[in-house]
């Protein structure tokens, strides 16, 4: 329930920032979203459509507003952009998100309009649009996250799950480095009711030692297929999405020190420098608190750094920096 008055704007009106909206109302997380888009009227349908929900769900007033109207925002959450097209390639779709993205900072000084606020990115490709967002903006790298590799990390979470035929809670798992097709699953880190991955599939599930690394390469594989398979039958992605959106604020506004894998600015960690991408990081009513820079054995270590040096490429190929 609310403990106190929490505002929060969400930029972009479309799949993913409407039902963020909607799951944040159900769960009663604050006590007013500003919806804002391009696309006016579609805000104002959306806030209205989330507003009618307010005989059964926690008190909230959603509105529709504008730029201006996210001052005083406690947290801001960056969803707009557009979807990648058929043909198009990822480089592609990233070279226009980063400029719809440097355009709305060039018309908006959030410095001004929400000095305090803490800034959630979503928006894809979303370590580059973290990276921006914080630099361009003269945002410091405590108060800029990005939602990064927790989807990723939820996902893979479920997979092992329903591998090992067991509730999703009994499990513990996280995904590093960019989020998509380029991330990293360090299965050291895994868990299954707090044994390691490799020794709850030989020693409780029989699995045998000359098949294992070949089951958790199909896990890895199903895990990052899955947001592809999803857009193919439904045309994209926003419930999971959303629901690890509100599973970051929720952090934030609790304030109790969760760790979850997102995309945070790296100055040295894992050898990484002057670039966003997804790590553990410490989060809560302030923001980022600290990065946890986990020891990896030495094959995941060198899997991450060919990661690293795969997105620093990207941050060069795109002029960011």
């Amino acid at each position: 329930m609310i403990q106190k008055k929490r505002k929060i704007s969400i930029l972009g009106a479309g799949n993913v920032g409407a039902t963020i909206a909607y799951a944040l109302t159900l769960q009663g997380v604050c006590s007013e979203i500003v919806l804002v888009d391009i696309n006016k009227e579609k805000a104002e349908g959306e806030a209205l459509d989330i507003t009618q929900c307010a005989a059964c769900v926690p008190a909230c007033k959603i509105w529709c507003g504008d730029y201006a109207d996210v001052a005083g925002s406690d947290i801001v959450i960056l969803t707009f952009g557009v979807g990648r097209k058929p043909g198009q390639t990822r480089l592609d779709l990233a070279g226009i998100n980063v400029g719809i993205l440097k355009s709305v900072i060039k018309a908006n000084d959030f410095k001004k309009i929400a000095p305090d606020a803490l800034y959630v990115v979503v928006s894809n490709p979303v370590d580059v649009m973290t990276y921006v967002l914080m630099k361009d903006a003269g945002l410091r790298k405590e108060q800029v996250i990005g939602t990064g590799t927790l989807l990723d990390s939820n996902r893979l979470i479920q997979a092992v799950a329903s591998y090992c035929k067991v509730d999703a809670s009994n499990v513990n798992a996280y995904v590093f480095g960019e989020h998509g097709d380029a991330c990293m699953s360090p299965w050291s880190l895994c868990t299954v009711c707090g044994m390691n991955i490799r020794e709850y599939c030989t020693k409780i599930m029989g699995v045998k030692e000359d098949e294992l690394e070949t089951e958790l390469s199909n896990i890895y594989t199903g895990m990052v297929a899955a947001g592809s398979k999803v857009i193919k039958a439904k045309g994209a992605t926003f419930y999971a999405i959303a629901a690890s959106t509100v599973q970051l604020v929720k952090a934030l506004v609790s304030d109790t020190e969760t760790i979850l894998s997102l995309a945070t600015y790296l100055d040295g960690e894992y050898g990484a420098k002057d670039l966003c991408t997804g790590v553990l990081c410490k989060v809560g009513g302030c923001g980022l608190k600290e990065i946890i820079e986990v020891p990896l054995p030495e094959e995941e270590m060198k899997l991450f750094s060919e990661k690293l040096a795969s997105l620093d490429a990207t941050f060069n190929a795109l002029n960011v920096r």
